[in-house]
């Protein structure tokens, strides 16, 4: 049995495109020396004392705790400080609340004033042209 065969033509001849090969640079961070905790001296070496550190309050506070009997649980209290800050925080937020409400609703209501008489006017004005329109 004999096949028929095809001929084919030659691959067209493309040329390449040339690309360059991607380049970056790294980061270079410097090195972090963290020495070990058991880090002593060597044999006949002094040390210089370091400036101590000034220490700015020796008595240690134990925060306040509230006993709560049934359950026999230990609720920390906050500090007199937190209490403080947040008591300031408060009330400047309630004197400030306060203060600007009533100068708020003044501007909401003369606003609102001024948009109605707009939007009447400009009904007013296209009942007009409708009146205008069907008598003529």
């Amino acid at each position: 049995m004999k096949l028929p065969s095809i001929k084919l033509t030659n691959a067209l001849d493309m040329p390449s495109i040339p690309l360059k090969q991607p380049s970056a640079e790294m980061p270079v961070f410097p090195p972090v020396v963290i020495p070990p905790s058991n880090l002593v001296a060597p044999a006949g070496v002094t040390l210089d004392e370091a400036p101590a550190e000034k220490e700015e309050d020796t008595t240690t506070t134990e925060q306040p705790t509230l006993r709560v009997p049934v359950v026999k649980i230990d609720l920390p209290l906050p500090s007199a400080e937190v209490v403080a800050t947040a008591t300031y925080a408060a009330v400047a937020a309630v004197a400030t609340t306060t203060l600007a409400t009533p100068l708020f609703n003044k501007l909401k209501k003369q606003i609102q004033k001024f948009l109605q008489k707009k939007v009447d006017k400009w009904k007013e004005n296209r009942q007009k042209k409708k009146k205008e329109s069907l008598e003529s």
